[in-house]
């Protein structure tokens, strides 16, 4: 059974108009029937014996604030006595021993964890074909990709597998995806979500956030996974989590010209000028503004993440856990031999040109000045919240691209995160909202992006663009 929302869903259950193990048993026969997608790891049938407690939380009315909603994660997001594989032959067998803040959240609030998710290995990739367990198809088109590198959740919420998914975004890794899906991804600002348990790939641009069918479920959901975490140095206090009153206020949104400009797929283009101009009649102001150092995002973005992923991927070795190789007879040859037979080709692509921007002689000119660049960006976003308090663009230049059409071509891959990676580097929130389909029947996203823990703002806005286009 498809629900509007998660509080459609409540109401059913409070009212026992709907059993949570038949709704369980739903989901787990949609996740066989469309095991072709490739959308999930491991599937965690345990969950159906969770799911008799929380209906009786439910009726008692003990329950949670997310009871009986079923959310799959990523699998790169720790779960105690569960594998985390971060779909890498160098994680095939380690099982984790501790789970998550954001698990624990979820599990003190009645959630139900169906399972865990395919992804591109250690979340590097835009299209998740860089995954062990092969890649995730895009529901809307089996010949297309679903976006990276959190492919597996995009595609679990868009094939109604689940309520809502967790991912991680460090580049644009839940806004693409559900962009290319059709599904609502939010990557909150830096430090609201805690990263304790999130297997890290690059540690000052990695963020948990999620992924669901509507405004309403995003908000309620990052509410519960937000907040301040001891175990998370980068973790920051902030009270303002109710993000969904005030549907009607008006806003000053800026359209940055370079978002919009050669690259950028015509009927995309033509899609966000019609959201634009439903804005405009609502009483919205419009106002053009200039991020001028749009055009270095990626080339800064690749050169500080492959310096932290060179860095944070170090520890797999092959001597404390993880993969190792059975071809060594010394110690040099082990670490050489457990690190190329079990990373991909693109982790081994991207751990190279870390270290080679860290090394002496290029420190200065490759990340030294990309860290410069960083606070450029920064600052240009700064400037243009001072008169504006959204920022509307498309969340990717095109619509999902073929399975293959871009994997032998590293750079065209890379450029499918132009329109997100900057908010990662800034720090700040954003929001992908499906706004309609091109001539082909795929999905086309729009982003909305607001100032540094300003995400109540992108949640109003987000149910007033749902309304209008209704």
């Amino acid at each position: 059974m498809i629900y509007n929302n998660y509080s459609e869903k409540f109401a059913l259950l409070k009212n026992n108009k709907l059993s949570l193990v038949d709704n369980i048993n739903y989901f787990l026969n949609q996740i066989d029937e469309k095991s072709n997608l490739n959308a999930f790891n491991f599937v965690d049938t345990d969950v159906l014996n969770k799911a008799e407690k929380i209906q009786q939380k439910i009726k008692e009315g003990s329950a949670g604030k997310l009871a009986g909603m079923v959310i799959a994660i990523k699998d790169n997001i720790l779960q105690k006595n569960l594998k985390n594989t971060c779909s890498s032959k160098m994680l095939s067998n380690f099982t984790a021993i501790y789970d998550a803040t954001v698990i624990k959240k979820l599990q003190d609030n009645d959630a139900l964890l169906i399972g865990r998710t395919n992804c591109d290995e250690f979340a590097m990739g835009s299209s998740n074909e860089n995954s062990c367990f092969g890649p995730v198809l895009n529901p809307y088109n089996n010949n297309c990709v679903s976006g990276g590198s959190s492919g597996g959740s995009a595609v679990a919420v868009a094939a109604n597998l689940c309520d809502a998914a967790l991912g991680s975004d460090t580049g644009g890794s839940i806004r693409q995806p559900a962009s290319f899906c059709g599904v609502f991804g939010i990557k909150p600002s830096y430090g609201l979500v805690s990263r304790f348990g999130l297997t890290a790939f690059a540690s000052s641009f990695d963020s948990i956030g999620c992924f669901a069918k509507n405004t309403q479920d995003s908000a309620l959901l990052l509410s519960v996974i937000a907040g301040f975490d001891e175990n998370d140095s980068t973790s920051v206090k902030t009270d303002n989590l109710n993000y969904l009153p005030d549907e009607n206020k008006k806003y000053r949104i800026g359209i940055p010209s370079e978002y919009y400009k050669e690259g950028l797929d015509p009927e995309i283009d033509n899609a966000i000028k019609i959201l634009i101009a439903k804005l405009k009649s609502a009483g919205h102001e419009i106002i053009e503004v200039d991020l001028p150092h749009t055009e270095y995002s990626i080339a800064a973005y690749y050169i500080l993440t492959t310096a932290e992923a060179s860095s944070n991927l170090a520890r797999f070795d092959g001597a404390r856990y993880g993969y190792r190789s059975k071809e060594a007879s010394n110690l040099i040859d082990q670490y050489i031999n457990s690190r190329s037979e079990g990373f991909g080709q693109e982790v081994k692509r991207r751990i190279m040109l870390g270290t080679f921007v860290l090394s002496t002689g290029y420190y200065d000119a490759y990340y030294k000045k990309a860290q410069k660049v960083r606070n450029l960006i920064k600052m240009d976003f700064d400037n243009v919240f001072n008169k504006t308090d959204i920022i509307l663009t498309p969340t990717t230049p095109t619509v999902a691209f073929g399975i293959g059409e871009k994997s032998t071509d590293p750079l065209q891959m890379y450029l499918s995160d132009v329109y997100t990676t900057s908010a990662n580097l800034a720090g700040i929130p954003g929001l992908n909202i499906p706004i309609g389909f091109n001539s082909k029947g795929l999905p086309i996203g729009a982003q909305i992006l607001a100032k540094q823990f300003d995400e109540a703002n992108i949640f109003k806005l987000s149910t007033q663009i749902e309304c209008l286009l209704k």
